[in-house]
């Protein structure tokens, strides 16, 4: 979990509910606090969209609200995700020559952006190139759009692939090929590896 939350009452609360479904009362005996503390805490937690009510409970004296997390908790947790790749993508590399590894991870783009070409269908071009920033930033990324010289460029602030990018470098294809899909232009890759990645397409 991110540090800022991990070792507060709210963040040992997620950790509680990421177990199971849990009530009030339930929270309160396990951190050891009144119920009304834990009342306050999840108050927050849900007005910033962390936790929701899943349901009531019976009790002796009047139904308990059951209370989990949403998937926007679930993402404060640290995942596996950069080790996991890193390795499928060494697997790929002892297997596969460097014309097949090329076109697998440009499939793999074009498959990322599949499920959001619907949505594109009738986008102005201004529209279309607002929605892939936003896609490109729901995978971890941040970018605008650019120009220099007459050109215009997909300009990023950070790279989806961060951790692994430098060590990687190959994995930028599958970016290219999504943002490519998603503007429905050919893009060409220009990204800055450095100790902090950021993307950079050229969109021909």
């Amino acid at each position: 979990m991110k540090p800022g939350i991990a070792k507060t009452s709210r963040g040992l609360i997620l950790r509680l509910l990421r177990r199971a479904p849990q009530t009030v009362n339930d929270l309160a005996l396990a951190l050891g606090v009144t119920d009304n503390a834990v009342r306050e805490h999840l108050a927050r937690l849900e007005r910033d969209g962390f936790v929701r009510q899943a349901g009531r409970r019976p009790s002796l004296r009047k139904p308990e609200s059951i209370y989990d997390i949403t998937p926007a908790a679930e993402r404060l947790f640290p995942k596996s995700y950069a080790p996991a790749l890193e390795t499928l993508l060494a697997v790929l590399e002892s297997r596969w020559d460097e014309q097949q590894l090329d076109a697998g991870l440009r499939e793999a783009g074009r498959r990322l952006a599949a499920p959001h070409l619907e949505s594109m269908k009738g986008l102005s071009a201004e529209q279309r190139v607002k929605r892939t920033l936003e896609i490109i930033e729901d995978f971890g990324g941040l970018a605008e759009l650019g120009r220099r010289d007459g050109q215009a460029f997909v300009i990023g602030f950070g790279c989806p692939f961060s951790e692994i990018v430098n060590r990687r470098p190959k994995l930028c294809l599958i970016v290219q090929a999504m943002v490519g899909e998603l503007l429905g232009r050919e893009v060409r890759e220009q990204c800055q590896r450095s100790e902090r990645p950021k993307c950079c397409f050229l969109v021909e």
